[in-house]
């Protein structure tokens, strides 16, 4: 008979056959695997620095593009905003100092003026300041010869105000300079925007520069108060630019607001790549073409042009 001691070395041979054989086999994969694990890693490796020579060649080709269009900008305005004057409006606090100094820069270059520089607060297009607008775009502070729309709409309201006061109507006659300077020194009492310049004086002219997306549960309502602003300036005046990134093109941008109605985009201008030579470039010529009673989209994204027709003035 077969006794205990032989099934018991009997199992022990098994497990050791398969552990020898787990050994045996794990070490065979393994340098395959470690083979292969070593392939891959060379092989990314080779792909990294491939896409970061052709990431330094792209931004190299960049940069130099940008170099270009800046070195030609001013010929390529030159004359098209002779003997105008333009207002700049910025419709939050968060616009690039540089992209304002750029794009002033580039208007005295076409021949153009600023007329002086304002930017809007949070409060200006805040639904809690409805109110406080209301009343005095209503109240008996209004300058002589402002006539308002009857309506209750603070936005339309104070964007009429603001209009009537610092545009030069197309052809006619400039706007009162005391009424100017009553209203600049009313609003800024209110906290709803600033003036960055020493002076403001009506301008033939708007660029409504703007950065990002609101991203509240009222941006609508904000974007509203804006546009109603816009469209007052523009109708006031001989046109207006509306300038950003490309941030403020998407859905609760202002400049993407101001391209999806359909009303506003048919006689206001749009650039979404202000920050760069080519968007700074785009909106000096859109200002010309406002003049012309030509609107457009101009810049990189969806539905756009590069850049408004380079004519000779």
């Amino acid at each position: 008979m077969i006794d205990f001691r032989y099934h018991l070395v009997s199992l022990i041979a098994v497990f050791l056959a398969i552990a020898l054989g787990i050994v045996i086999g794990t070490t065979a994969l393994n340098g395959q695997i470690l083979d292969d694990l070593e392939s891959q890693v060379d092989a990314l490796e080779t792909d990294k620095r491939s896409l970061e020579d052709r990431s330094q060649m792209l931004q190299g080709r960049l940069d130099s593009t940008d170099q270009f269009q800046a070195a030609v900008a001013p010929a390529l305005v030159d004359g098209a905003l002779t003997d105008s004057s333009v207002l700049l409006v910025l419709a939050d606090e968060d616009v690039e100092t540089e992209d304002v100094e750029e794009i002033s820069a580039l208007i005295t270059d076409a021949g153009g003026t600023i007329a002086g520089q304002i930017t809007l607060a949070p409060a200006f297009s805040d639904p809690a300041s409805e109110s406080s607008l209301q009343s005095y775009a209503t109240g008996s502070g209004l300058p002589a010869g402002i006539t308002l729309p009857d309506v209750d709409d603070a936005g339309e309201l104070v964007g009429s105000l603001l209009a009537q006061v610092l545009m030069v109507p197309a052809g006619g006659t400039p706007p009162d300079t005391a009424a100017t300077s009553s209203v600049l020194a009313g609003l800024p009492a209110l906290e709803v925007l600033r003036t960055d310049s020493d002076s403001v004086t009506a301008a033939d002219y708007a660029v409504v520069l703007t950065a990002g997306e609101l991203t509240d549960d009222d941006a609508a309502d904000r974007n509203a108060n804006l546009v109603e602003l816009v469209a007052a300036l523009d109708a006031a005046g001989s046109g207006v630019v509306v300038a950003g990134d490309a941030v403020s093109a998407r859905e609760n941008g202002l400049v993407g607001t101001v391209r999806s109605d359909p009303d506003l985009s048919a006689s206001v201008s749009t650039v979404d790549n202000a920050g760069t030579p080519a968007g700074r470039i785009s909106t000096v010529l859109a200002l010309r073409a406002e003049g012309e009673g030509t609107s457009g989209a101009y810049g990189t994204g969806e539905n756009t042009s590069p850049v408004p027709p380079v004519t000779t003035p």
